[in-house]
C-alpha cells in the first residue's frame, strides 16, 4: 500500500515509489531520494518536524512539507 513518507512510523523502512511535486523532485534526486531507494525513518523531532531517514547509506533530514510529497511502500 502506498502512503506518504511523513506518514510512516519511526523505525520502519520504505521503498520510493514517485514523488507529487516535480519542483522538489530534482533536490530529492540530488540527496539520493531516487525511485526504488530503500529508506529509514530514524527519528522525528519533538513536534514532528523535521524527521531524520538513513537514505543510500547516509543520515539526511527532511522538513514534514518535503515528506509529504514523497510516496513510498512500506518493506520489511
Amino acid at each position: 500500500m502506498v502512503k506518504r513518507l511523513s506518514d510512516i512510523e519511526t523505525g520502519k523502512n520504505a521503498v520510493i515509489k514517485s514523488f507529487e511535486n516535480n519542483d522538489i523532485f530534482l533536490k530529492l534526486m540530488e540527496m539520493g531520494c531516487v525511485p526504488g531507494e530503500i529508506i529509514k525513518i530514524e527519528q522525528r523531532a519533538p513536534l514532528g518536524d523535521p524527521i531524520a531517514i538513513t537514505v543510500s547509506g547516509y543520515s539526511l533530514s527532511l522538513r514534514l512539507d518535503e515528506a509529504q510529497n514523497i510516496f513510498v511502500e512500506e518493506s520489511e
